[in-house]
């Protein structure tokens, strides 16, 4: 078999022609420019020729008089499947192709691509360069009629020198890019495959004898009060040149310094002001390149001192073992695929700021440079992960295939030096991370050896490394909390004698994460443990429409196999940039200040401040008092100063009105910055709840209607004034009517099902086939009917309900009481019976289920929100009162799934134009509203595929299961699991 390397499929090149990676900056021509030397965005419209191979191409494509009049054309930067060429394709785990490295399909989806451009001069003692942020997935360069070079590593940064090549006037560059590459079986991330001219493509300059790199080290001394900074250039011709530093802050000289270039820079700053996620704190560093005393460039860079060290079984920062509020973030837009331009990241960053987030892991790969100086300005931890992942070698059982491979091991450490290069002076990254998911051997054994000689300032990070070998941190994914055979944190505790981060876990998918609480608190209580990464930011659907509706497709939807379905629709944002009800969880997770009561009455609190750097001068308290939902009174508390990682105990100095007793009191303790800034827009960061009164249900029924009774065999049939009663002997269906208005007509039924979460992936399969969950069964035993002593009436319905060939089910009784009022009471009573031991260990929920007319839009209740919230994802919500209506209180997943469950209610108001149902719980329950039924959402894909129904549904539960985060990870914890077990609820039914 022949077995001769096309270009690229030669994994012992890792280019041609391509510069040395080194740090990603601006040079100028002199201090006062605003200008980039010589830069020229080349970004814009292209000519574009798709082709099923790169072999296809047309000899002379490349030459100036190429007549590319018949292309087509396209943007860049953009990738080629959102702008409809190639095919769409999602997976998680597995290559598109047989795994038989470095070669890949003759049928390599190729995109050739052509501009012209103007240069109006050329300086001869100037080196241009055209840089190449980000080409999926390699490619070759030319430039008038001249082969420029070739790079691979579709996230990773390609320069070249063209000086030889340019012409003054116009000038024609062309680039050849192949979706398919050796480099592919290192890019295999769980996330749409995309090609093309993905990032920014630019030509600019720099002077031949000025810097051609430097690197910023900076350390701390004297208990961290006084700083080193400690600057060394790179000159390719060393010719005398001389630099002058000059650091400054907030426009005032720190020092200044001219060295000779060949030497380092070595300063000692007193009570310097340091750099932390918290308080992002930069100078101005400014190195003034002369030779024989004339400036040949000036170059501008932002300095953040810290310092990154590992004490025992901790990581610090600036002396501080941090506790990382992090989330896995990927490149994503639902219209661009990953086209992030530097709004794009700002938006998401500033959204990240004020939801309490301070640490961001790179998945899976480097960004493009300004989101590096983004969060270096706005404060932000990063953990930067090279571009690396060979995920779909673990299913041919030999995961080790390459990363073992000594032959692949200049591929490896080519992305590492890339990467470490690049990035090396920005404050924000404090480890360097391998990669992901590619098992472990002497290649990255390799790569952290590179690290660690070329920046021992920080830490080396890789998950894969499963015993910490070579890393400096004990990285785990979804790590269970509680599980017979699993790895689980308590095990980790005991384990570890390194520091501990989670670099994903609770899988954001669908509705959930639940048990973000469990962790935190873990995290919290044990230093070792710095925290982790939720997977992930975005959902990662794509933009369509249908009919004038918006949606959003996933793996499986553009005829792409294998693909894993929605799995990459997991994130805390909708696809539209919408924050999810899991972002207002982690938010509320990871707040700044958190308060426990510790005598109600004489409103002690304690006050625990969870920052790592600020202490509570930097923030602003203020209380706000609800009655019923409604702002009554509102203040500025007085909080003494509280430290980082310390609490204290305070008596809130609250004058409070007197409580009217049907009325529920809830003070809100909010905290939000006493000064604007760059990142903060006015929230509250913190906001506790604190229940002062809650009022308890009153029934006081008056007899003011007759009853009338009629009873037959089949059915009992009573009425009070306009309201009519029908219960059906033989079924057990019962039936209300109001002046002759349809009000319930399918009775209430109980209710054990839900549609699907996505959390519950791993238990369908016995949902549906062994215990039949989806399919259940009431059969009536008994219906009885008594007059009440006070002259009401009670329907007693004995009945059985179970699944599918269970042999476990539950004897139910429900008790219709029927007042002369017009109300009815429902209760129920359920014992769980038959073969216990055969049934499952967890039901989706215990309630019942009824059907209002479609006109009852309008809601009011009073329980947990505003957000929806279930037993384990519920530290967002408190109690309250809240006017919605049925549509808002929908949620619109991607993949439509449960939701909007609220919990602790004990009052629900639905109204329509003219009448309004009030329904009050005798004990607080669960309850949700839709406009789609539970089997319309189970049946969809999409929010398109989803019907109305032409009735209100509301769901009544006594309890719902949690949500878990078993979509990858923990399952339910087992205080928050709905079992088969004994059950009693109920509650008034009244229509006004």
């Amino acid at each position: 078999m022949n077995n001769k390397l096309k270009l690229w499929e030669n994994y012992q090149l890792t280019d041609i022609n391509r510069m040395a990676p080194r740090s990603s900056y601006n040079t100028y021509f002199s201090a006062n420019d605003k200008q980039v030397r010589n830069y020229q965005l080349l970004n814009g419209t292209w000519k574009f020729k798709f082709l099923d191979a790169p072999e296809y191409a047309p000899k002379d494509f490349q030459t100036i008089d190429f007549d590319d009049t018949s292309w087509e054309n396209i943007t860049v930067p953009s990738n080629w499947q959102l702008q409809g060429y190639g095919k769409m394709h999602y997976s998680d785990l597995w290559y598109n192709f047989p795994i038989n490295p470095p070669h890949v399909p003759s049928e390599n989806p190729t995109g050739l691509y052509r501009r012209n451009f103007t240069l109006d001069s050329l300086r001869k003692d100037e080196q241009y360069i055209i840089g190449f942020d980000g080409v999926d997935s390699a490619f070759e360069v030319y430039l008038n009629d001249e082969y420029v070079g070739f790079s691979k590593g579709a996230r990773l940064a390609s320069e070249f020198d063209v000086t030889n090549y340019l012409h003054e006037g116009d000038n024609t560059i062309a680039v050849r890019v192949v979706q398919w590459s050796d480099g592919t079986y290192l890019e295999d991330q769980d996330m749409w495959w995309l090609s093309g001219l993905f990032r920014d493509v630019k030509l600019y300059s720099r002077p031949q004898n000025g810097l051609y790199d430097f690197r910023i080290r900076t350390y701390l001394h004297d208990n961290y009060t006084n700083g080193e900074l400690v600057v060394t250039p790179t000159f390719i011709v060393n010719d005398n040149q001389k630099i002058t530093y000059q650091l400054t802050k907030d426009n005032q000289v720190v020092f200044e310094k001219t060295m000779a270039g060949n030497t380092s820079l070595d300063e000692y700053i007193d009570n310097v002001q340091l750099w932390s996620a918290e308080i992002p704190t930069l100078y101005d560093l400014t190195l003034t390149v002369t030779d024989q005393d004339k400036i040949i460039e000036v170059v501008k860079q932002k300095v953040g001192f810290r310092q990154i060290e590992i004490v025992g079984k901790t990581f610090l920062v600036n002396g501080v073992a941090v506790k990382l509020k992090g989330v896995n973030m990927h490149d994503y837009s639902a219209t661009e695929g990953r086209v992030m331009k530097k709004d794009d990241f700002l938006k998401n960053i500033l959204l990240m700021k004020n939801s309490n987030i301070n640490a961001i892991r790179t998945s899976h790969y480097s960004k493009a440079p300004i989101f590096y100086d983004l969060c270096d300005e706005l404060g932000m931890y990063v953990i930067d992960e090279t571009d690396l992942e060979c995920h779909g070698f673990e299913l041919t059982e030999r995961y080790d295939w390459i990363t073992d491979d000594p032959k692949w091991q200049l591929a490896y450490v080519d992305r590492m030096r890339r990467t470490l290069q690049r990035d090396k002076n920005h404050p924000s990254i404090i480890m360097w991370s391998l990669g992901n998911e590619s098992s472990f051997g002497d290649n990255f054994r390799a790569m952290a050896a590179y690290c660690r000689s070329e920046d021992p300032t920080r830490l080396v990070h890789y998950e894969g490394d499963f015993d910490a070998e070579v890393t400096d941190v004990y990285s785990t994914m979804y790590t269970w909390l509680e599980h017979d055979s699993k790895l689980t944190m308590d095990q980790v505790i005991q384990k570890t004698q390194k520091p501990h981060i989670l670099c994903e876990y609770a899988h954001s998918m669908g509705n959930g994460p639940g048990n973000l609480k469990e962790y935190q608190d873990l995290f919290y209580e044990h230093e070792q443990l710095q925290g982790g990464f939720i997977w992930e930011w975005f959902d990662q659907g794509i933009a369509s429409e249908k009919d004038g509706q918006v949606y959003y497709r996933y793996g499986g939807d553009f005829g792409d196999v294998p693909n894993n379905s929605n799995f990459c629709i997991d994130g805390l944002i909708r696809p539209d940039g919408r924050p999810s009800t899991a972002l207002t969880e982690v938010k509320k997770t990871f707040e700044p200040f958190q308060i426990k009561v510790i005598d109600l009455p004489t409103l002690q609190i304690e006050v625990f401040n969870r920052l790592d750097f600020q202490t509570s001068k930097a923030f602003q308290f203020n209380y706000l008092l609800e009655e019923d939902g409604k702002n009554i009174a509102s203040g500025e508390l007085k909080i003494a100063e509280i430290l980082p990682h310390h609490s204290a105990k305070t008596k809130l100095a609250i004058q409070l009105p007197e409580f009217a007793q049907d009325k529920l009191y809830v003070l809100h303790i909010q905290t939000r910055l006493n000064t604007e800034n760059d990142w903060f827009t006015g929230d509250s960061l913190s906001d506790s709840a604190i229940v002062l009164q809650r009022p308890q249900n009153t029934f006081n029924h008056q007899n003011n209607f007759p009853i009338t009774v009629n009873e037959d065999s089949l059915y009992i049939d009573l009425q009070v004034d306009q309201n009519q009663y029908r219960f059906d002997k033989i079924s057990g269906k019962f039936s209300f009517v109001h002046a002759d208005n349809p009000i319930i007509t399918d009775g209430i039924k109980m209710n054990f099902w839900r549609a699907p979460i996505d959390n519950d992936m791993e238990l369908l399969n016995d949902y549906y086939h062994k215990y039949f969950l989806n399919l259940w069964h009431e059969s009536t035993i008994e219906v009885q009917l008594h007059q009440l002593d006070n002259g009401d009436y009670q329907v007693i319905m004995e009945k059985m309900v179970g699944t599918t060939n269970s042999g476990w089910y539950y004897n139910i009784q429900q008790e219709y009481t029927v007042h002369q009022d017009g109300s009815f009471d429902f209760n129920v009573n359920g014992i769980a019976s038959g073969k216990l031991d055969s049934a499952p260990e967890m039901l989706p929920r215990i309630g019942v289920a009824l059907q209002l007319p479609n006109n009852y839009q309008q809601v009011t209740y009073r329980g947990q929100g505003p957000t929806e919230n279930y037993a384990d994802s519920c530290q967002a919500s408190y109690l309250g009162v809240f006017d919605t209506t049925v549509d808002d209180l929908f949620v619109d997943y991607v993949k439509p799934q449960e939701n909007g469950n609220h919990m602790s209610t004990d009052l629900i108001d639905l109204k329509s134009e003219r009448n309004q149902i009030r329904i009050k719980a005798f004990d607080p329950l669960n309850f949700s509203a839709a406009n789609y039924t539970d089997q319309s959402l189970e049946l969809a894909k999409h929010t398109i595929d989803l019907e109305k129904s032409n009735a209100v549904n509301l769901y009544i539960d006594f309890k719902q299961n949690g949500l878990g985060t078993n979509s990858c990870g923990q399952n339910q914890l087992k205080k928050y699991r709905c079992k088969f077990d004994d059950f009693n609820f109920g509650f008034n039914f009244e229509l006004k």
